[in-house]
């Protein structure tokens, strides 16, 4: 019993997680609610970057208000419920608002008291979460991004952004060579994709031959035809799968960023990993996928005009993401080509005001005869080093990953239904 009490008071410690420091998907948050400080925790949640796409409405009100509400409009993605009691009659009352509940609807419930029987009986209902009010904003809010995440089945998957401070910095060879450092070393099932639409060099890279656009791949996505995105990928590997893109016009439109984003969000159901090359994207699909990733790669090189676009580029994306950068890696390519117009590696740090994450020497045979020959980094020793001082950014997005398929609950109204016909 001690244990389940610690594990629904543990909460109140817990800070933004990199599981939750994403974009949220589109959903609908309803919550009745009395007590003021988590009245006001609720509102703020619209100033959250996270709740961008998130629908919030905020009522003075109990389970009997949600009930009225849903017995005259749809019930949402998640509501969540204040009580004063705690008895058999809230119980019946969760019970019957289950009825004007669809099965997609989960609930979270606020409660007066540290009460471990109410928490166990919620809880085997398939309420997402009991906590005892009053609810700070920090709590309130990763409590609902993880109940929107694990709900939506993206929570098992990761997707890692790569992009470049400017062009030539080496962005895609290493987006590669974290692919096949992902997938072959630590034999995570990695999907890669090229946003670059005409401008890919992927298919050099990895060794194929273009056989689909971006705009085919998108149509598939918005349609749900698996079958036509089957026909568009590449497996060099057991464990890596390519998208198989890069027949596109150079000079035509690139597909919209919301087009892009519904693409990333299926392959995101079937692929644990999800890897993205920036560096030939319009900047509208950059910046959707910057905001979106579990983990963002910025590439540069120890030059004073790379370092400095590296700069405004983090900067950036840490005013997008509210002033957060926990989940961005810098990595500081190509040092010593020219070692008398580079900015030593002690000073990078200083003048960044960011630690790179890891410093890759440049090797002109391998990087260019790699280009050349369509061979991967891992082809020979020195990629494989290289490789291998990638993996702690991706071991860092992988650490504590689960999948929806082992995690997640019966949904609010299965479970009450599921009670409700055990006592008939």
């Amino acid at each position: 019993m001690n244990q389940e009490l610690e594990q629904f008071q543990r909460v109140e410690n817990q800070e933004v997680s990199t599981e939750t420091n994403i974009l949220l998907p589109t959903a609908r948050v309803d919550l009745f609610v009395k007590d003021q400080e988590t009245l006001e925790a609720a509102r703020a949640l619209k100033h959250d970057w996270r709740f961008a796409r998130v629908t919030i409405s905020v009522e003075e009100g109990n389970v009997d208000s949600a009930i009225k509400n849903y017995a005259q409009s749809a019930a949402p993605d998640l509501v969540i419920i204040e009580t004063e009691t705690t008895g058999e009659e809230f119980v019946q009352r969760l019970q019957s608002l289950s009825a004007y509940c669809d099965e997609t609807t989960n609930a979270i419930v606020i409660g007066p008291v540290n009460d471990v029987d109410l928490y166990r009986s919620l809880t085997s209902m398939g309420v997402s979460d009991y906590l005892v009010k009053p609810v700070a904003f920090n709590v309130l809010s990763e409590i609902i991004a993880k109940a929107l995440i694990d709900q939506l089945g993206v929570s098992g998957s990761r997707l890692i952004g790569v992009i470049g401070a400017k062009g030539g910095v080496g962005t895609s060879a290493l987006t590669q060579g974290l692919a096949w450092g992902l997938s072959e070393q630590l034999k995570q099932k990695t999907f890669l994709l090229d946003a670059a639409g005409g401008w890919s060099t992927t298919s050099v890279g990895i060794g194929f031959e273009p056989s689909a656009t971006i705009h085919e791949a998108v149509s598939a996505a918005a349609s749900q035809d698996e079958d036509n995105l089957k026909r568009m990928l590449f497996k060099p590997s057991e464990h890596l799968t390519v998208l198989a893109t890069g027949s596109d016009a150079m000079l035509e439109p690139s597909v919209h960023a919301q087009q892009f984003e519904e693409l990333i969000d299926w392959l995101m159901q079937s692929y644990p990993v999800v890897l993205v090359d920036l560096s030939g994207a319009i900047p509208s699909l950059k910046k959707t996928i910057v905001t979106k990733a579990h983990e963002l790669v910025v590439v540069t090189t120890p030059t004073l005009p790379a370092l400095r676009s590296a700069r405004s580029l983090i900067g950036e994306v840490k005013t997008l993401q509210g002033g957060d950068d926990a989940n961005i890696d810098l990595i500081v390519n190509m040092a010593g080509v020219m070692p008398s117009k580079e900015v030593p590696k002690k000073d990078i740090e200083t003048a960044l005001d960011y630690k790179p994450s890891t410093v890759i020497s440049f090797d002109p045979k391998l990087f260019l005869g790699n280009e050349n020959e369509g061979k991967n980094l891992t082809d020979n020793k020195n990629g494989t080093e290289i490789v291998s001082k990638l993996l702690p950014i991706a071991q860092k997005v992988l650490s504590g990953k689960m999948t929806k398929t082992e995690n997640a609950k019966d949904s609010f109204l299965d479970n009450l239904l599921s009670k409700v016909k055990n006592k008939g």
